[in-house]
């Protein structure tokens, strides 16, 4: 069971981005008139920490100098209290020293009226309400466990869609062009971040063990995964930056060089998740780089959403040009830039979504659950996404799959028909020759006429084998 419980701790630290830590039963009475027992030393040691932190606090902080009645500040055995105004409930985040509390859900202390801390009625000793901690535990690890699968489940979904549309744009000859050779690198990309991304769900999210061990190894495969992440956004700059150069940038319509987009799209991230590990082993070490809660992340985020912006932008300006030349002469090809310019501008901010709007998770339980499930969907199903766009709604692979599959039947129909016509010619060509026998002339004497018989027949059989066939 502490196993269990465990695990779920790890999955919803990933899947949630919370830091679930929590107690296992509600206590009515005060903890400091009742000693805290527990079998865990790391967890006893945890508490005296904070209690140290908490007098050291309540020592440097001034004096209360509103005006009316308060509550003195006080350590309640698990939390610290600052000086409350009388009438008023404080809160503050629950205590992560229990497996089974939330740090998430909000514990409180009420000052009543007469400046004294509220007392349990049936202890009559000092209380403070902990009863939201563990309250939605299990509801909240059962549905960890759901976007657990759900990650994994999307993220196989994008590797399989996205072979699939890699071995189309491979197959087909007729699709080649240096638009195709970047909606390559960026579905391959995106096959490797799936890779990095179901190793470290099943490898390492549910093995607390190796969490505690922290080895090198899942550090390692959390840089890769960083990596793998800017790589998938620069590539979608890329795609900007090659329509705007083709449309607006008239000059370099012909051909460009694509070395310069393989450096941005694979070399220039290596830098910020360079900086990112580096900083992340001096400054915020923690087992196996799991937590989200450092601004560190803003290494690898910030590039990311600067290349969303300018590529937002970029499309913005394409749209522009293109909607002034619609009405040109080249009414065909603006039309076929129009249909390219509008994937990449859907999934632009469809897929940098989750970089915008993080910071607002509703507070709501309701809501924040919905949030939970159209972040996971947007974060973990993006190469389904874009192979759906890219490949499988391109009017050019479309094309080329209706004429492959034209070609095919049409081919097998000329193989069957070869066939059957065989099998009728074989099948009457064997039965008129093979004459009974009581249709020879027994009573001939001549073997030279009754050989011609003979060789007449097959003849005529064959004529009319032809003709049938």
């Amino acid at each position: 069971m502490k196993k269990t419980t465990q695990c779920c701790f790890l999955l919803i630290i990933l899947l949630t981005r919370i830091v679930p830590s929590l107690s296992s039963a509600v206590n009515y009475t005060d903890p400091t008139l009742e000693p805290v027992v527990t079998e865990n030393s790391v967890i006893r040691q945890k508490i005296i920490d904070s209690q140290f932190k908490c007098y050291e606090r309540m020592n440097r902080a001034p004096p209360y100098k509103k005006k009316g009645l308060f509550c003195n500040r006080t350590w309640d055995g698990w939390l610290c209290w600052d000086d409350t105004p009388a009438g008023r409930l404080t809160a503050q985040n629950c205590p992560d020293y229990f497996p089974d509390f939330d740090p998430t859900e909000r514990a409180s202390k009420y000052c009543d009226e007469t400046g004294n801390w509220f007392r349990h009625p049936e202890s009559n000793r000092t209380w403070s309400n902990y009863t939201l901690c563990n309250s939605f535990t299990s509801e909240k690890l059962k549905m960890a466990f759901i976007l657990y699968y759900m990650a994994i489940v999307g993220h196989a979904l994008s590797i399989t869609s996205l072979l699939i549309s890699l071995a189309i744009f491979f197959y087909f000859k007729s699709l080649s062009c240096q638009r195709i050779t970047l909606h390559k690198n960026l579905f391959f990309s995106y096959v490797l971040n799936s890779m990095f991304t179901i190793a470290h769900l099943i490898a390492v999210v549910p093995n607390p063990g190796l969490v505690k061990r922290d080895p090198v190894s899942c550090k390692v495969l959390q840089f890769f995964h960083q990596y793998m992440l800017g790589c998938n956004y620069f590539w979608m700059l890329c795609e900007g930056i090659y329509l705007h150069t083709l449309i607006v940038v008239a000059v370099f319509a012909e051909e460009q060089r694509l070395h310069w987009y393989y450096l941005l799209g694979w070399g220039f991230p290596l830098v910020p998740a360079s900086i990112h590990a580096v900083a992340r082993a001096r400054y915020f070490n923690d087992n196996c780089w799991m937590s989200v809660d450092t601004h560190l992340l803003y290494i690898v985020h910030g590039p990311v959403m600067a290349a969303l912006l300018v590529n937002f932008f970029f499309l913005l300006n394409i749209v522009r040009v293109l909607v002034t030349k619609l009405r040109d002469t080249h009414r065909a090809e603006s039309n076929m830039y129009m249909k390219a310019v509008r994937a990449t501008l859907i999934l632009v901010p469809l897929l940098g979504i989750q970089f915008v709007i993080i910071p607002w998770r509703p507070e709501n339980r309701l809501a924040g659950e919905i949030y939970d499930y159209i972040m996971h969907i947007l974060m973990h199903y993006q190469g389904l996404l874009v192979a759906t766009i890219f490949c499988f709604f391109n009017g050019e692979v479309q094309g080329a799959l209706k004429r492959q599959w034209a070609q095919y039947k049409t081919q097998w129909g000329q193989r069957r028909r070869e066939h059957c016509s065989t099998r009728s010619t074989s099948y009457t060509a064997t039965s008129i020759t093979e004459v009974p026998v009581y249709l020879y002339h027994h009573d001939a004497n001549n073997e030279h006429l009754n050989g011609r018989y003979a060789e007449d027949s097959e003849l005529v059989a064959l004529k009319s084998g032809d003709t049938s066939a």
